[in-house]
């Protein structure tokens, strides 16, 4: 709804009031339409005032709404209505001005900010461009190039950046309603031509085809083959060279288009499955999202790593004091001065004074540790390590403080069983850089108990993160499914294809990286110490002996040989690419013609690979995983999937995530061509597709969100 009352001073204010965002639903279009035409003709107003209830201003559209017909009045012919107001109307803009919150905003002529609120057109990031105006009033307010920064990226803006660049027209520490309500008294009464941005005429810069292409190229480098961003430069381009009326319509007819298409389904998708990623269940149904977590008021973090370091900023970030541990002198030394430079330059960037680097302090002395609430250990993937750490922990922490290890795959049971309190033992898998990925996997083993569960999510969200609760396995959730991934990429090298090759498909699908980038990136090493702990790798061999096969599957050696060579990836200079100048990966020489040699070694014969094959090989097999994963209970969910991959891993957010995309492509196809590649290579038995998604096409294959019914048949490892 929206609020009229009229104040003394001859002004009405108008209150958007649609908790929590006061978004645009159908209901507040309506009042809004109302109230200002009982605002416009009432003879005793003279200005009107449009604010939002409970401090925000409004989050924009109601998403929800987009899923069935539209009803009560369009946004667009609403806004026009205020813009054409001859009484002025002035937007109070506290909390958040977001989407059509803020094209609402750009309709009324004057718009006065409280210090602490943000604006931005975020439309962009579900697929969809500002279709209420807002491609081109901006523009036409801001000019053309910051315009199209803001429009094409949904960033969110702050309000001293707004005023800077002319969104608002004043920024105010005290009262926003009040000072807006003293100014609307002030232009009570002068003509509003001149603020009707449709009017106005877009800054642009003289070679303005130049500015749109090299925006164009930044932007398919960026997003790799995503729609929406596109879209709106085109948006940009119409606000630029036609009349308002003109682009207007250009506008309406990108929106269309995007409306309907599957990017956007996949970006709306994702924007409500990370939603519920924190409202979490079982596979079996049961919620333990009324447990209540205990209160963490001072945590500690063992091993100051990389991991360890970025944790402890985290931490330290959401205003929780740490106690950081290491294990000598020396090590203690660098993490301290690694951590407070972090935390400088955080503090730096977000304008803030130095205070958080009081809240940090470095011991040796695991006896420190006696009064915390929450330890997360961070030393590096070892397990009879962790035990020992474990056990320590036991008898020096609190009996109810919580033992949280960063374990990117190792099994928490076992780490549990070293403690004297396993059901207190929770896994925290935080994602490199920690204080930087919003990913959190909150892994449970049988004796996990709820109250660990649910402190280690409260937690995600006090450090801004986004936790989903998995099951106990090795890998867990995300790093399981990307054995087979990376197992298929090493495949195809084998049978013929270029890791540039390989990388380039996987890009064009919309990774930012491909997965050789990537392994040369973290270090191919990691993956070396993984496989080792998995036992798969065995002790080094003469060259020409190294065995393609584990366990009577097949397994590809090729990672291995390159690492015993010194072939680490960027850190060494040389890994699947040559590294020789700031670290960009060329093409090496060197490895085609070893990827020749290990071929005649192993009697392989080389063949053309194409690129659906690529794409295809690596893609269904994580995807197949993905159903396995589900079968067994370990994921509570396929959005659970979905969230760790577009959050953690990098999956393309306009693809809506691994299992998403599946059901986009169609459940037949993937299984088609499981069943046709598994003919084709019978030792690789990840490529036999899971009963899961037999299952799923025997029923017709249902949307996403009817797949819980089937899992729920299957026991839970939650």
């Amino acid at each position: 709804m929206a609020l009229y009352r009229r104040i003394p001073g001859a002004i009405a204010v108008i209150t958007l009031t649609n908790p929590p965002v006061n978004a645009l639903s159908c209901t507040v279009r309506e009042a809004i339409y109302e109230t200002v035409k009982r605002a416009t003709a009432d003879q005793e107003v003279k200005a009107i005032v449009l604010c939002g209830a409970n401090g925000k201003f409004c989050g924009g559209a109601d998403i929800k709404e987009f899923s069935r017909e539209m009803r009560g009045p369009p946004l667009v012919p609403m806004i026009d209505m205020i813009e054409e107001s001859e009484k002025p109307v002035v937007a109070v803009i506290e909390g958040v001005a977001f989407g059509g919150g803020l094209e609402l905003a750009l309709g009324c002529h004057y718009r006065i900010a409280h210090s602490g609120a943000q604006v931005g057109l975020t439309e962009v990031t579900l697929g969809l461009l500002p279709a209420a105006g807002g491609t081109q009033r901006l523009p036409r307010l801001i000019g053309v190039p910051a315009a199209l920064d803001i429009i094409t990226t949904g960033r969110h803006v702050s309000a001293q950046e707004a005023v800077r660049l002319g969104i608002v027209d004043k920024v105010t520490d005290s009262s926003a309603m009040e000072e807006a309500i003293e100014f609307a008294k002030t232009v009570a009464g002068e003509p509003m031509g001149p603020r009707r941005l449709s009017l106005w005429t877009a800054a642009c810069p003289e070679d303005l085809d130049s500015l749109l292409e090299g925006a164009l190229v930044r932007i398919r480098q960026r997003s790799r083959g995503a729609l929406a961003p596109v879209a709106c430069v085109q948006a940009v381009r119409a606000a630029a060279s036609l009349p308002f009326a003109q682009g207007m319509k250009k506008e309406q007819e990108l929106m269309a288009y995007l409306f309907t298409s599957g990017q956007a389904r996949a970006m709306q998708y994702c924007f409500f499955t990370q939603r519920a990623a924190a409202r979490w269940t079982t596979p079996s149904g049961a919620s333990w999202e009324n447990t209540k977590a205990r209160p963490v008021q001072q945590a500690a973090v063992i091993g100051l790593g990389t991991m360890g370091r970025g944790i402890a900023v985290s931490l330290s970030r959401a205003g929780i004091p740490v106690i950081a541990v290491e294990t000598e002198q020396k090590r203690l030394k660098a993490g301290r001065k690694a951590v407070n430079s972090m935390l400088t330059r955080e503090s730096q960037k977000r304008g803030l004074a130095e205070a958080h680097l009081g809240s940090i302090s470095f011991t040796l002395d695991l006896r420190k540790l006696r009064d915390t609430d929450l330890v997360i250990e961070a030393v590096f993937e070892d397990m009879a390590l962790k035990k020992q750490i474990f056990s320590k922990l036991s008898s020096v922490c609190r009996p109810d403080a919580l033992l949280c290890t960063n374990t990117s795959g190792l099994n928490i049971d076992e780490i549990a069983s070293a403690a004297s309190r396993p059901e207190l033992v929770v896994g925290t898998h935080f994602f490199a850089p920690a204080h930087v990925m919003k990913l959190l996997e909150v892994v449970c083993g049988p004796r996990t108990s709820p109250v660990a569960v649910a402190t280690a999510m409260q937690l995600a969200k006090r450090l801004e993160k986004i936790g989903v609760v998995v099951g106990n396995c090795s890998g867990f959730v995300g790093n399981r499914m990307m054995r087979p991934y990376t197992e298929q990429a090493y495949y195809l090298l084998e049978e013929g294809a270029r890791p540039e090759e390989v990388d380039l498909v996987l890009e064009e699908f919309g990774f930012a990286m491909g997965i050789f980038r990537v392994m040369d990136l973290s270090g191919l090493d990691v993956g070396w110490r993984s496989r080792k702990e998995l036992g798969l790798t065995g002790p080094k061999l003469p060259p020409g002996t190294e065995a393609r096969s584990r366990g009577g599957r097949r397994y590809s050696p090729l990672p291995d040989i390159l690492c015993e060579s010194g072939r680490l990836g960027q850190k060494t200079g040389r890994g699947w690419y040559l590294y020789e100048k700031e670290r960009v990966a060329t093409p090496d020489p060197w490895l085609q013609s070893f990827l020749e040699d290990y071929r005649s070694r192993f009697g392989i014969q080389s063949r053309r690979v194409g690129q659906d094959e690529i794409l295809e090989r690596c893609l269904y097999s994580l995807i197949n995983e993905g159903f396995r994963i589900l079968q067994e209970g370990i994921a509570a969910s396929p959005e659970d999937i979905d969230v760790i991959y577009v959050s953690g891993y990098g999956w393309p957010r306009h693809r809506g995530g691994p299992m998403f995309y599946a059901w986009m492509v169609g459940l037949p196809k993937v299984l088609d061509k499981l069943e046709h590649y598994h003919r084709t290579h019978p030792d690789i038995p990840n490529l036999a597709p899971s009963s899961m998604l037999r299952k799923l096409v025997a029923r017709g294959s249902p949307p996403v969100h009817q797949w819980r019914a089937l899992i729920q048949q299957h026991s839970s490892q939650l």
